[in-house]
């Protein structure tokens, strides 16, 4: 089930949609985002636009999907009832919106049912409370804007963000290098193929304790080469 397609008008909420296993989003999020990115296929990243407010924070969850119009944070207070613990709440707006739609209240009632953190294409405030509280947040924007809950949205449908479709359900994974999302049929692949991106990048940190070049190990010298580069001495002397 990926629910309704959403439009600007769509106003409903989704409840029970199904779920990646939680157990494989945890191990997903061990490896981190930047591992699984490439693993994937260099598939599934958010985009460059939504940052950590916080450091040294590694998370994965389940997707609870919010959206919203710009201003508006209605459904975020629709989207916590339908959280569980494991959950991981994405939040976006139907057009562009920097707003402090997210605060340390909301944080407060999610935290209290077991959600993991949130990314939002939108703006936070309470910033430092947020990280006194080691609540994850990854927004576009920090932001003391307040907003009104008079719109309706959706709660548990497909959104976009970064260019990509998220899902309820899917698994989201996030840290200081961003957010990457794995949709709920591919986590299975998803943990092979970061299993053995791992081993073979433990293979490669050993050569290179070892003092093997990235030249000679991913055969870059014939690269080099074909695209016409030559190596001078700066000396003057033929290298």
């Amino acid at each position: 089930m990926t629910g309704p397609t959403p439009t600007p008008t769509t106003k409903v909420v989704v409840t029970d949609p199904p779920r990646a296993e939680p157990a494989d989003v945890e191990t997903l999020a061990a490896y981190g985002v930047a591992t699984v990115h490439e693993a994937l296929g260099r598939t599934g990243y958010l985009g460059p636009g939504l940052r950590p407010i916080q450091d040294g924070v590694r998370t994965g969850g389940t997707a609870v999907t919010v959206q919203c119009w710009p201003g508006d944070n209605l459904m975020i207070h629709a989207a916590v009832e339908q959280c569980r613990p494991g959950d991981l709440l994405v939040v976006t707006t139907v057009s562009p919106c920097s707003d402090g739609l997210f605060g340390e209240l909301f944080a407060t009632a999610l935290a209290h049912r077991g959600v993991r953190g949130l990314v939002t294409t939108t703006g936070v405030r309470d910033v430092a409370d947020l990280r006194a509280m080691g609540f994850g947040v990854w927004s576009a924007a920090v932001s003391a804007q307040g907003s009104v809950k008079a719109t309706a949205g959706a709660v548990n449908v497909p959104v976009v963000l970064g260019g990509q479709i998220v899902h309820p359900g899917d698994a989201i994974l996030a840290d200081d290098d961003g957010v990457v999302c794995v949709p709920r049929g591919r986590v299975a692949e998803a943990l092979e193929a970061s299993e053995a991106r791992l081993a073979k990048e433990e293979a490669t940190r050993r050569a290179f304790q070892a003092g093997e070049l990235g030249l000679d190990r991913y055969g870059l010298r014939t690269v080099l080469d074909d695209l016409g580069v030559r190596y001078v001495s700066a000396s003057g002397d033929p290298s």
